[in-house]
């Protein structure tokens, strides 16, 4: 069930060995993962006539994803993002009347958490079956301009046959932000050859953050009715919005709820996305080159508001000693209904 990966310049006697997972149920999805990163290689899903395909964009080994720390279209691709995912603007925030700065490592923004980010780290393997893995994580105090030490761990679960969970958890001994993200690129076509243009989208939210130039809401939550950010009722996903879509959709309710769902209407294949997040980050990859096309997979991300560290209005982030921050999201895969 896990091969270790040879030897490699991303780990040494102080840091775990690359390794990677399979999850299977003998008739569902099977799912690829690697403790680099914590990153979801691949998923396996069944079209109509049982045909299994991968529906995720990623590589076939670790070692195919960008070194450490490096820029890239594919730098967080299947990854979990971390400590705070999305962008935290000018690099800076306010935090008990004093100003925190980061390090920036997308223009005068931090992007992912920064650099190293938990996309390249190497996390600890706490448990390991053909149903569950639990990788774990510790981010020292002050890594990349962020306060106090960070304990998380990442729990990979199939709890259906055609069910993938992952649960986040952190603990920290002084009082800061956390914004952890799972980052798959999804193609339900299983090719990645093809665009996601076709693929029919729903987003149960009524809002959604406008963004400014460098991709930082602007403070405002926008209705969707009305615009082409409107996917409450399902529709292909197109190219209306130019570049591309980048956005965080308010989602409506709370706690554990469906919030979104993609199917492409060729293979029949479909995913119904659930989670306990405020928010839901719709990337379509207008921004991906080398070994992928633009548009040859859209990320549907769970996720607290971007940004929220500087937004009092946004839902909180923060996190003070004696807190227990968990985040879930869960994928069910299935036959999209007859069209």
């Amino acid at each position: 069930m896990g091969g270790a990966e040879p030897a490699s310049p991303l780990h040494g006697p102080t840091m775990p060995a690359i390794e990677t997972f399979l999850l299977h149920h003998d008739d569902g999805i099977r799912v690829m993962l690697t403790n680099l990163g914590a990153t979801l290689m691949a998923v396996d899903v069944p079209d109509r006539s049982g045909r299994r395909a991968n529906v995720l964009l990623g590589h076939a080994r670790p070692a195919d994803y960008p070194a450490a720390g490096a820029p890239g279209p594919d730098a967080y691709m299947g990854a979990t993002c971390g400590r705070y995912a999305n962008r935290v603007a000018g690099a800076t925030f306010p935090l008990d009347g004093a100003i925190v700065r980061l390090v920036a490592n997308e223009g005068a923004n931090q992007l992912h958490g920064g650099v190293p980010g938990f996309h390249r780290a190497v996390w600890r393997v706490e448990r390991a079956e053909a149903t569950c893995v639990i990788l774990s994580h510790r981010s020292p105090d002050g890594e990349a301009g962020w306060p106090g030490a960070l304990s998380v761990t990442a729990t990979f679960l199939l709890p259906a046959p055609d069910t993938l969970r992952v649960v986040y958890r952190a603990t920290t001994d002084r009082p800061t932000h956390v914004n952890l993200v799972s980052h798959p690129y999804f193609n339900l076509s299983g090719d990645p050859e093809t665009t996601i243009h076709d693929h029919r989208l729903r987003i149960a939210a009524d809002h959604f953050l406008p963004i400014d130039g460098a991709a930082l809401p602007t403070g405002e939550a926008w209705p969707v009715a009305g615009t082409p950010f409107d996917f409450r009722i399902p529709r292909p996903v197109g190219h209306d919005v130019r570049p591309g879509y980048n956005h965080n959709y308010c989602l409506n309710g709370n706690g554990m709820r469906e919030v979104a769902w993609l199917d492409h209407p060729a293979s029949s294949r479909s995913v119904t996305i659930a989670t306990d997040r405020p928010g839901l980050q719709f990337y379509d990859g207008y921004g991906l080159s080398g070994a992928f096309a633009p548009h040859s997979g859209l990320c549907l991300e769970a996720q607290g508001w971007p940004d929220a560290v500087n937004h009092p209005g946004f839902p909180s982030s923060r996190i003070d000693p004696g807190d227990r921050w968990q985040a879930i999201t869960e994928w069910r895969f299935g036959p999209s209904p007859a069209s």
